[in-house]
């Protein structure tokens, strides 16, 4: 049976929770038979009925209890129900968790990890359909983790293992974002990227966080370079394979599965090869992960390359109809227009 990407964290969470009983679950409507909103942790109040803890409604509350529980000698996971509602959270994270190692002088380690799906595309409205990670990018002391559904030789790709690594050996705070669309999708691999090579391209001080590149096997060399991350990752594989087989042109994609601290170098490795930049993302466009990526290239490259472009979400908040909810996310038929359009 196919694993999906939910199976997967699902599977990470309990082997983080199996090996150090100083890991806790902490949450709204955690408990079984009910196991989260998404069920990603289902089975594990059952299996580890003292290391999953329910919770009222309180976003704030709940962070802010995990810190301290940090600060005492826990690993404590915090499960967000939505990622809307990390806003409610945003002051102890900014304000606390951030930055508790730099206040007492590098004494203490705050390990908290914090999930939660983002996106839209389920017919959720307005307050439940964001996609906020952008909000919390450049915090000093906060890593953003979006990781993509990789399943190659190596297990530490699995969205799983990398969120049971973190869990097990983060010493700061850290936001791991699950998009809502990736938890049913199968892991990919080589089955099924069968004309696509995707390798890892970490730099050598970051290889648990994996940095992928991906691009037509026995293709021309790329005209273009695309990055993108989330579930806008598995859409622009299927827009690399529309643009190569219909309309001959080639690109290379980069899925950084860390958007915070970020690692410009493989951007720009293929850029300066390219010499065209597309970003796509599903927030709102303006200030956005795009932006930066682009602002830094550029600052980097100066005129050494021919366009760049973003691709983002509308600039209004995210319809409850599904039709114009559609119409207001980026697409596999934006993606290839965008590239069309560049090159």
């Amino acid at each position: 049976m196919t694993q999906s990407f939910l199976d997967s964290i699902n599977a990470g969470l309990n082997q983080a929770m199996a090996n150090n009983q100083q890991v806790v679950l902490i949450g709204e409507d955690l408990l079984d038979p009910y196991g989260g909103a998404f069920k990603a942790s289902r089975g594990l109040s059952t299996a580890y009925p003292s290391q999953v803890i329910t919770t009222p409604i309180s976003e704030a509350g709940i962070t802010g209890i995990a810190g301290g529980m940090a600060l005492r000698g826990l690993r404590p996971v915090v499960e967000i129900m939505f990622g809307d509602f990390l806003s409610l959270a945003m002051d102890q994270i900014l304000n606390h968790l951030a930055k508790f190692h730099y206040m007492y002088n590098g004494q203490v380690s705050v390990p908290v990890v914090i999930r939660t799906p983002m996106g839209g595309r389920r017919g959720y409205g307005p307050t439940h359909s964001q996609t906020l990670e952008k909000h919390f990018l450049g915090i000093p002391g906060l890593r953003v983790i979006a990781p993509f559904q990789w399943k190659g030789e190596s297990q530490i790709g699995l969205p799983g293992q990398l969120l049971s690594d973190i869990i097990q050996t983060t010493t700061q705070p850290v936001l791991f974002i699950e998009n809502k669309l990736q938890y049913l999708l199968p892991l990919l691999d080589d089955n099924n990227l069968i004309d696509q090579d995707c390798q890892d391209i970490s730099s050598s001080y970051q290889l648990e966080i994996p940095f992928y590149r991906i691009k037509m096997r026995g293709a021309p060399d790329p005209t273009v370079t695309i990055a993108a991350y989330g579930y806008m990752s598995p859409l622009a594989i299927q827009a690399q394979k529309e643009l190569a087989f219909e309309h001959e042109i080639f690109s290379e994609l980069l899925v950084p599965t860390q958007l915070a601290p970020f690692e410009l170098a493989p951007i720009m490795q293929s850029v300066k090869s390219t010499r065209h930049l597309l970003t796509v993302e599903e927030g709102a466009g303006s200030l956005g992960w795009g932006a930066e990526v682009l602002a830094q290239v550029a600052s980097n490259l100066g005129g050494n390359f021919i366009s760049a472009a973003r691709l983002t979400g509308a600039e209004h908040p995210i319809p409850a109809s599904r039709q114009l909810e559609e119409a207001s996310l980026p697409s596999v038929k934006d993606i290839v227009s965008a590239v069309q359009k560049m090159v």
